[in-house]
């Protein structure tokens, strides 16, 4: 019987986290529940996800409004339906339009029109008018039609202090005074849920209102696949899933001539290994897609470094998306992809300010269906503190003393709301903004999951973030920026300028800089001002101490400065055993042989791997 129900991603107008609005229905009896945020479905993934727990069907679609003015109600009948809705929103949100009175003509949505006194409508066939308990009267007084009518009641609050801060956001987003906020552009204290029995019991006179409401909601559902095998990623790269197998093998057996010149059994049965898993975990399209990517930029001279867990894969490395030797550097892939975890693969590849915005440009161009994943700005502690304190009209200096912990407050002031409404309202979300790095490309049309907003640089945007792409089953593809990157290409120019006898460099040829003795030196004397990563105070005083000079050395030098070894202790020890050797003598044997590089000292996560696997008898 609730067809129309927000949640706080209604942003600045609604008080109620999803998981919250399904206790409150489960609280009341409901068995289905339709979930209709203002111009926004960021929760409904969510709420979908959550139903289950409450025993309570799904059902989803948009409240549409200009500002807080109800234009119409829409509810999918289905997955297709959430898709009409996601279409429509989306051309509005992308052309900055104002919604029209009159929906258009959906095939799978229920449209319902807010009932306004002495209104003629031309109703479609799966459109009605909504009709709110306070509207009964006049609809009993003119003898109204009831054929196309159904029960519209809102739920936006639990209670009185729901509907304060719903006051105190809608003052927040106007940049009103709480006493200048007009009624028009707050919500009725009426609009909490109540017991099926009292909303029945309000339109027992019209029973055909009843079961028009009852058609709508039996009529309708949502399904979403949440299982751990789910995947809503771009299927194949090429025609077919046999071509794409075929095309990584050919691009490993290429990359192979290139990184091993000289081939093992050692390095041949990590390929095999790591092949068999990419396969079986169907990543197949996830790595080629990123080969595609990293491979346009080679087209065009972009420098690239492919970073995070994705550096332990040696097939990562094959393909160039990567240029750390996992082999060399004892790297489990386990880290990276492993059968029993849920977690998606995540490759973090960084160019250069000056190229990435080409890169995300190609990446829409190349693929059918993209879209930049968002991120949810919350009302965070001082600043909504701030924000109450301009609503309440408090002057800068009383706002600046109550953003101070420790300031006395007395009990019945102003500052006292104050600071009892930013606990409050405190983790709510306030607006929509860019996840730095994220990028989504999918199988079937974006809009099939989310509506799409227009970022600043023109790109479409999903209304929900990283957390709910991943339970959708969408691996993000991370494109970041680092200026470093830009650096290199210059000095690379000016080489080329200055010293055109020296041909061209392969920045990615690794094997050649761990060999370069001026390198070494640089790295002995900490001369790395300049060099991301390891040009901090901190970092170059460790290479002093350490002395490094080699490629090993460096890493394990940027690995123990990290809080996690620093503030353990286990930095100390690394760097008294790398310069005494004699205190290796009373290390832990068992240690020592499983981490002989780091002198027993677990300095990288892939070493807690190894004495948990070794101790525990945990698997990889």
């Amino acid at each position: 019987m609730f067809l129309n129900n927000h949640t706080y991603y209604s942003l600045c107008y609604g008080a109620i986290d999803t998981s919250e609005l399904l206790r409150l229905g489960k609280e009341y009896g409901v068995s289905q529940l339709v979930l209709t945020d203002i111009n926004t479905t960021s929760a409904c993934i969510d709420f979908v996800r959550k139903s289950t727990d409450f025993d309570i069907k799904p059902i989803i679609g948009i409240d549409f409004r200009n500002g807080v003015q109800q234009q119409f109600v829409c509810i999918a009948k289905n997955n297709e339906g959430f898709h009409e809705i996601n279409d429509y929103l989306s051309g509005i949100l992308h052309r900055n339009e104002r919604i029209e009175a009159i929906a258009p003509e959906f095939k799978n949505v229920f449209t319902i029109y807010p009932f306004e006194k002495r209104k003629k409508y031309s109703l479609r066939d799966d459109e009605f008018i909504g009709v709110r308990i306070t509207d009964i009267p006049y609809v009993r007084l003119k003898k109204c039609d009831t054929s196309k009518m159904v029960v519209l009641h809102t739920t936006t609050f639990r209670n009185k202090k729901d509907f304060n801060a719903h006051r105190l956001l809608r003052a927040i987003d106007k940049n009103l005074l709480l006493s200048k906020l007009p009624k028009e552009e707050q919500g009725s204290e009426s609009h909490k849920m109540i017991s099926l029995s009292e909303l029945k019991a309000a339109f027992t006179e019209y029973p055909e209102i009843i079961e028009n409401t009852e058609r709508i909601l039996n009529e309708s559902s949502i399904s979403f696949d949440f299982s751990d095998e789910r995947s809503e990623n771009q299927q194949t790269y090429t025609a077919s899933r046999e071509e794409d197998w075929e095309l990584l093998l050919k691009l490993c057996r290429e990359g192979l001539s290139y990184r091993y010149p000289e081939m093992n059994e050692i390095i041949q049965a990590r390929v095999d290994k790591e092949l068999e898993a990419i396969k079986q975990m169907n990543f197949v399209s996830y790595f080629l897609i990123n080969w595609d990517i990293v491979s346009y930029a080679y087209s065009k001279g972009y420098y690239h470094v492919g970073r995070g867990s994705g550096a332990n894969s040696v097939v990562a490395y094959l393909l160039k998306i990567t240029d750390v030797d996992p082999i060399e550097l004892d790297l489990y892939f386990e880290r990276f992809i492993n059968l029993f975890r849920k977690n998606p693969p995540d490759f973090d590849i960084d160019f250069a300010w000056t190229d990435r915005d080409d890169v995300t440009r190609y990446i829409y161009q190349r693929f059918p269906n993209v879209a930049l994943v968002a991120t949810y700005n919350t009302f965070k502690n001082r600043s909504v503190i701030r924000e109450l304190g301009k609503v309440f009209g408090l002057p800068k200096e009383e706002i600046d003393r109550l953003t101070r912990s420790y300031a006395p407050i007395q009990p019945d002031s102003l500052s006292a709301l104050v600071m009892k409404y930013s606990e409050y309202i405190h983790g709510f979300p306030s607006h929509l903004s860019l996840h730095p790095s994220g990028i989504v490309i999918s199988e079937r049309p974006i809009h099939y999951f989310s509506p799409t907003f227009i970022s600043q640089k023109g790109y479409k945007t999903i209304q929900f973030d990283m957390h709910t792409a991943e339970d959708m089953g969408w691996f993000k593809f991370d494109i970041l920026s680092q200026r470093g990157l830009s650096k290199i290409k210059d000095s690379i120019r000016i080489i080329a300028k200055n010293y055109p006898e020296v041909g061209e460099l392969d920045v990615h040829d690794i094997k050649r800089f761990k060999e370069d003795e001026r390198i070494k030196k640089m790295l002995s004397e900490a001369d790395a001002v300049g060099c991301f990563y390891v040009e901090s105070p901190a970092m170059r005083m460790l290479l002093r101490k350490l002395q490094v000079d080699n490629y090993l050395g460096l890493v394990a030098a940027s690995s123990v400065i990290r809080p996690g070894v620093a503030q353990s202790g286990m930095m100390q020890e690394y760097i008294k055993r790398y310069r005494n050797p004699e205190r290796i003598k009373d290390v832990n044997p068992v240690l020592y042989q499983l981490m002989p590089e780091t002198f027993g000292v677990m300095v990288y996560q892939e070493d807690v791997i190894k004495v948990a696997h070794y101790f525990a008898g945990l698997s990889l």
